[in-house]
């Protein structure tokens, strides 16, 4: 993907993926070898909008390309792409600045109307029934977000949630029980893996199993559900008769292929050409109406493109979330071809719900954005009476400065005339209001907001201590705890999880950010010097470790005697990226730090990672490094000792997958002629999904008993 353009003109228009897919398709093999260096070459090549709307890119003394997209803003066919070169429409130059551009969703766009400030139409239709979703789709982002475990961040909008049925385990770093490691894999007994594919966990870590030719084949029985429990904002279509179509198999065998290449090769190596094939098995899903295989193939192009960035290190290279989407496009892929009848890998068009009534909502917190290509901005999170999370976002160029001052920014909703600080801390009742799929507020035609009183803050964060029932949220919601802090170690802060009169886990408090323009490193460093103080936090789990919360914002805990003083006006919460704590907001004495605590001390209340962080690791390196550097723990001593720790922390079925992942990877069969077996990258894309499957839930039983004990 290109860099983001920061001095080089305007953003390049977003293009549909048929017509990114085609002009790729186009090349010959000599020029589909250059075009990966033709795309990173516009980096730095301008791009001049014209008064008519179009793009100009100079490729060359003899060629420039004009794009020229429709109404809606979006390349949508082959002659909206020009070039005056010889060889266009075939040539490198078009290829490239299509392959360059952003990926147009596949929603159909809003007609062109009135603006957001204009007046509703006399009769509109009220009624849910004609905003509802189509059908649940599961964004790529979510899936690895079961519960109250890891939850994407802002910039991703995930709309679905898998849920596996496992009970809460014993908290990382601690050894447990023959019992307890039973409870913690939902009493899965694997033995060693066949050559034929990939171990079949039970319950608690749901994922795939091998059968012959047609690949592996899902669990049955309670695992299954476990992977199909989905939690989305409108209701579950009815049950489709019958099995998919004839087109519909051979889309997802397709969609399957692209994928498991992708998988193969690695993010590092990735380029146009294999994303220019999942472009196009992308858009053959959705001609045959597969909508969430199709939006979880166009998620992982746009990971890849993020993780390919390379202005993308300020975001800590989150190969987590091309994890997730790859897991979710083999799982919905691989059940879908193999003919299953669950209506919900269909899928559905996502589309804006208009609740019928006002939405009384209550503010709990600001989050600050830093995105990819120097996004910056605030998300305020809002709750409403049932426990559904809201978002109202404020997100555009200019990086963590930007982020700073969004958050005493005017809030974007007509006839709403306060900031993201005050709702954040008051309420807000919302007419005709407009909610997209992922739980944002849209600022449409007719929407009307006022501002109102809020709720004690304590309330909203023991919203979060139930994330799983239902209406518990469009999205993942956060999570919230009380702890006492133990000790500092850096910029992060170790906590023990209060929960009541048995000692809780220890755990860690990580910055959500640190960037010097935000205050969450600053505020924690002021909370690690107070060891005994009692705080009410609200975070996210870190999507690598389940042992670490990033949090948004604190509070004081009801009723303790050493806690924070907060001031009247911010009604018992500190947003951790915007307020800084001081010396007063501490008990008496409080901001005089301890003396050193002995280095023995803090060593035995410093918590350990969950063995599953070895797991996490391969998947992970299998995403970004592809096949090759998978294969690495095959080849060397590390694999044995990995699995006896494995083992010794009562995941024996992780030990499986993880030995079989290796050496599946190792494994490169070839036919008489030397050839790499047709099977073969089959056999490796299912090994990884049964290992990705059982981490996603895995995982989330491991976050459910630490944060939520």
């Amino acid at each position: 993907m290109t860099p983001p353009r920061e001095d080089t003109g305007a953003p390049l228009p977003p293009v549909a993926p048929a017509v990114s897919a085609a002009a790729v398709e186009s090349l010959t093999t000599r020029l589909r070898g250059r075009l990966d260096q033709a795309v990173a070459s516009l980096a730095t090549t301008p791009v001049e909008l014209a008064e008519d709307g179009t793009y100009g890119i100079r490729c060359g003394a003899d060629a420039w390309v004009t794009l020229a997209p429709g109404p809606s803003g979006t390349i949508t066919s082959a002659d909206q792409a020009r070039c005056t070169c010889l060889l266009s429409p075939r040539c490198l130059h078009r290829a490239a600045a299509l392959a360059a551009s952003p990926v147009a969703d596949t929603i159909p766009s809003r007609e062109p109307g009135p603006s957001p400030d204009s007046d509703p139409p006399a009769d509109p239709d009220p009624s849910p029934e004609g905003s509802q979703p189509a059908g649940p789709v599961l964004s790529a982002a979510a899936v690895s977000s079961a519960g109250p475990g890891p939850g994407p961040s802002p910039e991703e909008a995930p709309s679905a949630a898998v849920v596996p049925s496992a009970k809460p385990v014993p908290p990382a770093g601690h050894a447990p029980s023959a019992e307890g490691a039973a409870s913690a894999e939902g009493a899965a007994s694997a033995g060693p893996v066949s050559s034929a594919g990939p171990a079949l966990p039970t319950e608690a870590a749901p994922s795939v199993a091998a059968a012959p030719s047609a690949g592996p084949a899902l669990p049955t029985g309670p695992a299954a559900r476990a992977v199909r429990t989905v939690s989305t904002a409108g209701p579950v279509p009815p049950a489709v008769p019958g099995r998919p179509s004839a087109a519909q198999v051979r889309a997802a065998g397709g969609l399957w292929t692209a994928a498991s290449a992708v998988l193969a090769a690695g993010a590092v190596a990735a380029g146009a050409v294999p994303q220019a094939e999942l472009l196009r098995a992308a858009h053959t899903a959705r001609l045959a109406g597969l909508h969430r295989a199709e939006g979880a193939a166009l998620a992982v192009v746009r990971h890849l493109r993020a993780t390919r960035d390379p202005q993308g290190a300020h975001r800590a290279h989150r190969a987590d979330e091309l994890v997730a989407a790859l897991r979710e496009l083999l799982l919905v892929t691989h059940r879908l071809k193999a003919a299953d009848p669950d209506p919900e890998l269909i899928g559905g068009v996502p589309h804006n719900h208009r609740p019928d009534g006002a939405l009384r909502l209550y503010g709990v917190c600001r989050e600050p954005v830093v995105g990819p290509g120097g996004a910056g901005g605030v998300v305020t999170h809002l709750v409403d009476d049932t426990g559904r999370w809201y978002t109202l976002r404020d997100v555009g160029p200019g990086g963590p400065a930007r982020a700073r001052r969004a958050g005493t920014a005017h809030v974007a909703v007509r006839s709403f005339l306060s900031d993201h600080e005050r709702l954040s801390r008051g309420g807000l009742v919302v007419t005709r209001a407009v909610v997209a799929p992922d739980g944002r507020l849209l600022a449409e035609r007719g929407v009307r907001a006022t501002f109102a009183a809020g709720r004690p803050w304590a309330e909203a964060v023991a919203a979060t201590a139930a994330p799983d029932r239902p209406g518990s949220g469009h999205a993942p919601p956060l999570t919230g705890c009380d702890v006492r802090i133990v000790a500092a170690e850096g910029e992060e802060v170790l906590v023990r999880v209060l929960t009541g009169d048995a000692p809780g886990p220890t755990v860690r408090l990580a910055p959500a950010h640190r960037h010097p323009a935000l205050a969450h490193i600053a505020n924690l460093r002021r909370l690690g010097a107070c060891p005994g103080l009692e705080v009410r936090v609200l975070g996210r789990v870190d999507p690598g470790r389940v042992t670490t919360l990033r949090p948004l914002a604190v509070g004081p805990v009801p009723g303790a005697a050493t806690t924070l003083r907060l001031p009247q006006e911010w009604r018992d919460r500190a947003d951790l990226g915007y307020d800084l704590l001081a010396d007063a907001h501490f008990p008496a004495g409080a901001h005089c730090p301890p003396p050193p605590r002995p280095r023995t001390a803090a060593a035995d209340a410093r918590p350990v990672d969950s063995p599953l962080r070895r797991i996490r690791d391969l998947v992970e390196l299998a995403v970004t490094g592809g096949r090759r550097a998978a294969a690495e723990p095959a080849r060397d001593g590390d694999r044995a000792g990995h699995v006896a720790a494995l083992r010794r922390g009562g995941f024996a079925t992780g030990a499986d997958l993880f030995a079989a992942l290796g050496a599946v990877a190792a494994r490169r069969p070839r036919d008489n002629f030397g050839r790499p077996a047709r099977d073969d990258q089959d056999q490796y894309a299912a090994q990884w999904l049964a290992t990705a499957v059982y981490l996603t839930g895995t995982e989330a039983a491991l976050a459910r008993g630490l944060w939520h004990p």
